[in-house]
């Protein structure tokens, strides 16, 4: 999946698949996750927070499938 940089502290690179749902996110400590049927305005809603890592806690976080790829 094709990942682009954001400007965070906790969080690297964000990516997005609208057909699968998919969203996928580096985190600077290391590890990349994809996080499954992950509507398009959360995803939107991230890319639009001023503080990604809180919108990633407040709204993504635990509250979707996920699966550490790397």
């Amino acid at each position: 999946m094709h990942r682009i940089p954001v400007p965070s502290k906790g969080i690297t690179q964000v990516g997005y698949q609208e057909h699968s749902e998919t969203l996928e996110i580096k985190f600077e400590r290391g590890g990349v996750y994809q996080f499954f049927n992950v509507p398009v305005d959360v995803f939107n809603g991230l890319m639009n927070a001023a503080s990604k890592e809180g919108y990633y806690h407040s709204k993504i976080g635990e509250r979707f499938p996920y699966s550490r790829v790397s």
